[in-house]
Order: structure tokens, then sequence, then C-alpha cells
């Protein structure tokens, strides 16, 4: 169904007024007018016209002031306006054009220029409008995206008694790539996870919800019903699954994953692990030192037959475990400075702090450092404290 193009005529003289009206009557616009500046306005805003036809020469407010006023509203910016003037002085053509007109008629009018300016600029608002209902579809797609992907990260952290347990995770753009989880596995320990998946945007977002449902999975349930008997067996199943699975089934996507994977045991403090290509794990000692957990393994999801070793420490009462993505130390400020390693080490050397103190201190220095500067890529931080003895 054809709906007729609206077209605000807004000028002083009755006459000019009926010479458009007229030069424009038919099928094809809904015509209505205006015999003032401030008139004009209130009909651009509450009309929300498809083109206007403007005057500058009126009483109470003139042609310019309409214009400026209507190009600063948000609501009312992208309406097409024509100025329609006997003032064909160039500057005042200069004005109207940097003041936001799409174009600039002399009076008197010839009709013929007349409909073609008014047919191209109804042509390139349609355009505009139909770009801008393009973009407020994705993004509405784009918002569920995020909507759905939140609830592949944890809703809540496990607590444990004797333990705590935070996180920090802040996307780049609306979906994203790293992930983290912590969940309790069935033997009664704690699995840790901090994720990264090659790339960015949607098809990044994708993969991160496929890597972290398999771990999830695999690494909570026995190998075909089988029980799992130590946490080194558990980790190796998860990670040796998950990444035969996307390297076989996904051979073509070429996506792969850097890992940490932990299984902690929340009795005596041993911590099992996998270091599949991660950044290396900070373990905080009481005593002031820092121990890394360097990678035991490529990342996942590149190479089917890919070996990955399993290590193993122990959390002391006060230690502190700090697991992340290279979003911390790849992030870079306005002077184009990485942050790095030894900003984050320092950050971290910081003592009296519980594990969402350091976290959430650790997130907003890194946001601050960043300034103006575009964050480049997810910033996500998992910290596990064993609390001290009493």
């Amino acid at each position: 169904m054809h709906t007729k193009s609206r077209i605000l005529i807004v000028d002083d003289e009755p006459f000019n007024v009926d010479y458009l009206e007229q030069e424009l009557d038919g099928p094809e616009y809904e015509l209505s007018s205006a015999s003032n500046g401030a008139e004009a306005l209130q009909k651009i805003q509450s009309q929300k016209p498809d083109l206007v036809l403007l005057d500058i020469m009126m009483p109470i407010m003139d042609g310019f002031s309409v214009l400026e006023q209507a190009k600063a509203d948000p609501a009312t910016r992208t309406i097409p306006i024509i100025i329609i003037s006997a003032n064909s002085d160039l500057k005042s053509i200069v004005k109207g054009i940097k003041m936001g007109a799409e174009d600039y008629l002399p009076k008197p009018f010839e009709p013929t220029i007349l409909h073609a300016r008014i047919a191209a600029s109804l042509e390139r608002k349609h355009l505009r409008d139909l770009e801008q209902m393009h973009t407020q579809s994705l993004e509405r797609e784009m918002n569920t995206a995020r909507d759905i992907q939140k609830e592949f990260l944890p809703p809540e952290l496990p607590a444990f008694p004797g333990w705590e347990v935070a996180a920090y995770f802040k996307a780049a753009n609306i979906v994203a790539g790293d992930y983290y989880d912590a969940f309790p596995l069935p033997d009664g320990n704690l699995a840790l996870v901090v994720g990264d998946v090659c790339g960015k945007g949607v098809g990044a977002a994708l993969f991160m919800t496929l890597f972290r449902s398999l771990i999830r999975a695999t690494s909570s349930a026995g190998l075909l019903g089988a029980e799992i008997e130590s946490n080194t067996r558990r980790i190796e199943q998860a990670v040796s699954i998950t990444n035969q699975y996307i390297a076989i089934t996904h051979e073509q996507a070429l996506v792969f994953s850097t890992l940490f994977i932990g299984a902690l045991n929340v009795k005596d403090g041993t911590l099992t692990y996998i270091n599949a290509g991660n950044e290396a794990p900070l373990l905080l000692r009481s005593n002031g030192s820092v121990e890394q957990l360097k990678p035991t393994g490529p990342v996942v999801g590149y190479l089917a037959d890919a070996v990955f070793k399993v290590g193993e420490t122990h959390l002391e009462p006060s230690d502190s475990l700090i697991a992340f993505t290279d979003g911390i130390p790849d992030s870079k400020n306005q002077r184009d400075e990485f942050y790095g390693h030894e900003r984050l080490n320092k950050i971290l050397k910081q003592r009296g702090m519980s594990s969402t103190e350091l976290v959430n201190h650790l997130g907003d220095e890194l946001l601050q450092f960043i300034g103006e500067a575009d964050q480049f890529d997810d910033i996500t931080i998992l910290a596990v404290r064993r609390l001290p003895q009493l």
C-alpha cells in the first residue's frame, strides 16, 4: 500500500503557500502549512513530516532558528528541510547548508526543479529510514545475543567454606569471545575456567558458548557414564573431548580457544590444572612472592591430536590465584602503550584485599588506564583466595 509523503510548507505569505499547495497537489503528497517559525517548529515536533519547505524571512522566529532547533533535536534531526527564499545571497545559502538544510531553492520557483529537488530529498530520506530500520533491527538482534550469552556465564559464583571466589568481566563489544566459569564438581571439588576464543564479534561469541558448554558438561560427568577417579583424569577428559570435538566437527572454521581449567580440592588446597595457551595465571603467596602457572599444552580446538599435560600446585591459607585473559596485558591507552604485565603485578602485590576487592580494583585501574581509547579486547578476571585460618 502506497503511503503519501507528508510535506510541511512554511511561509508567512499566503500567496506562496497557495502556490506551493497547487503545485504539489496530487495523490503523492499530504500537505500542511505553517505561517511562522514558531508554528512550524511545533508542527515539525508533533507531526514529524517527511519533508519541510522552509521560508527564511518570517515573523516570531525566522527560518534559520527553526532549522537550528529542528537539527538539534534527535527526534527531528533526520527530517529533510529545503530552504525556499527570495534571499539568494551566497552567504545565506552556505549558512543554511552548514546548519543542516537538505537543499536551497530561490524564489520565484521553477516547478520542474522544485519537483526534482523534492523527489530527490524524499528518496534520500526513504533510504535513510530503511538504513535506520536495518540498524535498529541489528541492534535488537545483538542485544538479544548479548542477553542469551549472559546465560552462559555464571549468574553467581559458588561459595565454599574457607574460600573466596570472585570474577570481573567486561566485554569490548556487545557480545564477547571471553568466558569464565566456576562450579562445584560431583566430588565436591571446585572447577575453575577462564578462556578466550580467537577472533571478534558474533563468530567468537557463538563459539564461546560452545566451548563453555562442552567444558562444563565434560568436566561434570563421567565419560560414557564411568566414574572419574581423579581431578587429573577429570580435566584431561574435559579438555581432550572439547579439543577433539571442535577440531574435527568445526575443522573448516579454524577456531580455537585459549583455556585455563583447574580442579581445586577445597579441603586441602590442591589445584590440578591445564593451561592450554592461556595467559599464565598468577599464584600470590602469603609471603608476597608470585608464581606463574605457565602453559602445559597448546590452544584447544586447533589440533585434534594435541596433548595436554596436567600441572599441580597447592594453595596455602592466605594464598590467591588470579586467572585472566590477554585483554588485560594487551590493553592500550591513548598513547598506544600496553598495560603489560609489570603494571598488573604491581596491582596484584597489594595486600589485604578480598577476592572481590582485588578483581574490582584491577578492573577499575585497567579502565582508568585505557581512558578515552577504545577497549580493544574483552577483560576477564577470575580470582580464588584461600582464607587465613583462625
